[in-house]
């Protein structure tokens, strides 16, 4: 009995000593640190409606080619009761404008649709997916422009999206009519939205069920995409492999070839080392941090686009402890005129002289933060030692979205305080180091770096 026991776990053994090599090869050929937590975001783009009708999910509703399913539905239209309808636009569903008894035909500017057609719309989970196709484009796929979330993304996204996301522009239309929501997509003012929905066709059935669908949308938030989780099946499958090996090695020793316990032990430990360190060394660093801010600003546009020295915003730089943001005041010197950009359009613009006009500030996420106990002065730096934004910034100019770009970790700040050259000649600052300005004068030393004056000290940054 103990003899096959013996054998059939010897058999088994040879999978995880595979497995193992699986798992180092995996990781080098990565280069990617195990993440040990993952987060699963759900949203309403996952096809789950409130509500229930699971049924439903697949988007399949009964009726035309359209995607509409048979029956009145419709919404109250305030002020007059009627919208124009635009040329070569069907006031109803083609298949009831086509009935003589409807009296409704393809209008033009003239073309007005009945009040009594706008009675209500239901909530119903049925409708709700209905418009869900109709706002991501699955009801006219020949026609790529009309589909709403190919601009406004419905995921949180790490570059710049110009269009406000799918949840903004749902927010901003929440308390407004269809009415007001069949004006901005039939009939836009905007030169950069006159240009994208010139190919839009929606009847007013359909712009009703996309406005219920925008309605639900409004009190959600964007999905995050899940994160990749095969780092962290490697890592528990070490974890596994060096149990298993490390139990047959010292209390079962059920391996004939006791090489190969510590082959796994030796592979397995090297991994799970590796693992650790490098992500207790990552531990509250944060290179490519770039958050969402409340307003779509570009560095690209404003710094180099146009020229903006980065002191006019940032002008506390010099003399101050904090670079600072810049007032609202300041941006309006040149907003007060220009309320429309070439690639933001409108809205963006609009958001900030709104904020501006309601005396509310603007709610700005700080990207680059050091620690509690380090001490850091942009006036040290920019104004005494004459730093460029970019040598720790990077190159802001050209990001339309701000990311941090080094780990300002100690090391990091390190390296630069024993490599950086101080100004000795033009800087009445270091004027005051009279021992090192005389070994300049008389050729004794030809450069003095910031490790000199005593950059590496540790009271300079912890006190």
């Amino acid at each position: 009995m103990r003899k096959y026991c013996s054998r059939k776990y010897y058999r088994g053994l040879f999978p995880l000593t595979f497995l193992s090599f699986v798992i180092i090869s995996s990781a080098v050929v990565t280069g990617i640190s195990p993440d040990v937590t993952f987060v699963n975001f759900p949203g309403i783009a996952s096809g789950s409606i409130p509500g229930g009708a699971s049924s439903l999910a697949s988007g399949i509703a009964p009726g035309s080619g359209s995607g509409l399913a048979p029956g009145d539905i419709s919404v109250t239209v305030p002020d007059n009761g009627s919208v124009t309808v635009p040329e070569g636009v069907y006031a109803v569903a083609p298949d009831i404008a086509s009935d003589s008894n409807s009296g409704l035909v393809p209008g033009n500017d003239s073309d007005i649709v009945p009040e009594d057609v706008f009675e209500s719309v239901t909530s119903s989970a049925e409708d709700l997916v209905r418009g869900q196709r109709l706002f991501y484009g699955l009801v006219y796929p020949e026609n790529k422009y009309m589909n709403c979330a190919s601009c406004h993304n419905t995921d949180v996204t790490d570059s710049l999206n110009w269009n406000p996301d799918a949840v903004e522009i749902s927010r901003k239309y929440k308390n407004k009519s269809v009415a007001d929501l069949t004006e901005i997509l039939l009939t836009p003012t905007g030169k950069k939205m006159m240009e994208v929905h010139r190919d839009f066709h929606f009847t007013p059935e359909e712009i009703m069920l996309v406005k219920l669908y925008m309605d639900e949308l409004s009190g959600s938030s964007l999905t995050h995409k899940k994160p990749p989780v095969t780092n962290l099946v490697l890592f528990i499958a070490a974890l596994f492999l060096f149990f298993i090996s490390a139990v047959d090695l010292i209390i079962t020793k059920k391996m004939k070839r006791r090489w190969v316990n510590p082959l796994i032990l030796s592979l397995t430990t090297v991994y799970i080392t590796w693992t650790l360190v490098v992500n207790a060394v990552a531990l509250g660093r944060s290179p490519g941090y770039s958050p969402d801010q409340p307003v779509k600003f570009s560095h690209q546009i404003h710094a180099e686009q146009n020229g903006t020295d980065c002191i006019y915003c940032h002008n506390y730089a010099p003399y101050s402890k904090s670079a600072g943001i810049p007032a609202q005041n300041v941006c309006m010197n040149c907003h007060l005129l220009v309320r429309s950009g070439t690639r933001s359009g409108m809205f963006e613009i609009t958001r900030f002289i709104d904020s501006y006009e309601e005396k509310r500030p603007l709610e700005w996420i700080r990207i680059h933060n050091v620690p509690d106990h380090v001490f850091f002065s942009h006036a040290q730096h920019v104004g005494a030692g004459g730093i460029d934004c970019t040598e720790c910034h990077g190159d802001i100019a050209k990001m339309d979205r701000v990311r941090q770009e080094s780990d300002l970790s100690m090391g990091w700040c390190i390296k630069c305080h024993r490599t950086k050259k101080v100004s000795f000649g033009d800087n009445n600052f270091y004027s005051h180091y009279r021992e090192l300005s005389d070994k300049l004068r008389k050729g004794e030393t030809d450069s003095i770096t910031v490790e000199r004056v005593g950059g590496t000290e540790c009271m300079k940054c912890h006190y």
